[in-house]
């Protein structure tokens, strides 16, 4: 398959939906920095998770703008924001929605009427997801999966585009619930909040301790966005580019014959085929972005440990050896040098 820096010359539709989308995405970073400070590698990842479809988990200590990062988005995309705090004594009920009983006061009739829950949005906050028990937290699975919700039997489509952006606390164990694995595969991204540099902390103080706050712009909608994540699945991917991506992700499993001795030595469970679509759809999401019409080696392995950070299991002697899933990984990569013929 032909690597290409642009839409095929032919094709005038689609040249002009390409420049619609890098120009849309380059307005929608530049909004969301009127607020948000620094961390351009997280932007640059939800924005990516946006495009593709997919949803992202945001892990980060207090105070890294983890919140704040989410309502700003969803005010530059001019899409509907719900947020749930999420807590020990949430149920079900309070995301999905319930059914109540409704009585017709000229009739006396009863009858039941559904009560759309917080999921019934396009982009839905889910503010400090572990903060509640497994059973409340898998109300989420299908939603963020099959875009639906089943109440009392009946099924309800949730509106398009739908997109979860749940936070959590890495430091506090107490009163937290690990999420399940099968909800953790159902984010793309598993996104990492640091620390900021001392310039960029400054430039927050001096932007928060001001009688006037920065409120960004709406540069696009939902029907755009439909028509950009169409676009991301159009882009071309090589076979070799796509073969790079499979096997970093089998590389992952230790029964594999490619596993590297780290993955042997450290890895109970590694990623399903899953991770590989999420990859290559990343990836084809962040060519775009970058102005390429081609996914392209370092497209993948630059958006490898954010998509498969969440999806390797570790045994417990890389545990006990303080071993991280990051640290796995960048020697997994390591191993697994770029294809030669790029």
């Amino acid at each position: 398959m032909s690597s290409l820096s642009a839409p095929p010359a032919d094709s005038v539709d689609l040249r002009a939906r390409t420049e619609r989308f890098q120009n849309s995405a380059e307005r929608i970073v530049t909004q969301v920095r009127r607020v948000i400070v620094g961390q351009d590698e997280v932007i640059e990842q939800v924005l990516i998770g946006l495009f593709a479809g997919g949803n992202c988990l945001i892990t980060g200590l207090p105070g890294t703008a983890k919140t704040l990062l989410v309502r700003t988005l969803a005010q530059t995309l001019g899409l509907i924001f719900k947020r749930i705090q999420f807590t020990p004594d949430l149920m079900p009920s309070d995301i999905t929605g319930t059914d109540i009983i409704e009585e017709d006061p000229t009739t006396g009739r009863r009858t039941w009427t559904f009560v759309p829950g917080p999921v019934f949005g396009n982009v839905l906050l889910a503010d400090e997801i572990n903060r509640t028990p497994p059973k409340t937290q898998s109300a989420l699975l299908e939603a963020m999966q099959e875009k639906s919700c089943t109440v009392r039997g009946n099924m309800y489509k949730l509106p398009s585009p739908f997109f979860v952006l749940a936070t959590q606390n890495p430091i506090e164990l107490e009163g937290t619930y690990p999420l399940p694995e099968a909800q953790l595969d159902r984010f793309l991204f598993n996104i990492t909040l640091d620390y900021l540099s001392a310039d960029e902390e400054v430039k927050v103080v001096e932007r928060t301790t001001v009688t006037t706050i920065a409120e960004p712009d709406t540069v696009t909608n939902a029907e755009e966005i439909l028509d950009f994540q169409e676009l991301v699945r159009m882009v071309p991917i090589a076979e070799s580019v796509a073969r790079h991506a499979v096997d970093i992700v089998r590389a992952t499993r230790s029964s594999d014959p490619t596993a590297p001795e780290v993955v042997r030595k450290y890895v109970n469970y590694g990623c399903s085929v899953r991770a590989a679509q999420f990859l290559v759809l990343a990836a084809k999401a962040r060519a775009l972005m970058r102005r390429r019409y081609h996914v392209t080696f370092e497209d993948i392995r630059a958006l490898a440990i954010p998509v498969l950070r969440h999806r390797v299991l570790l045994n417990f002697q890389a545990e006990s050896e303080r071993l991280s899933t990051d640290h796995v990984l960048k020697t997994l990569l390591e191993h697994l040098p770029v294809p030669k013929g790029e």
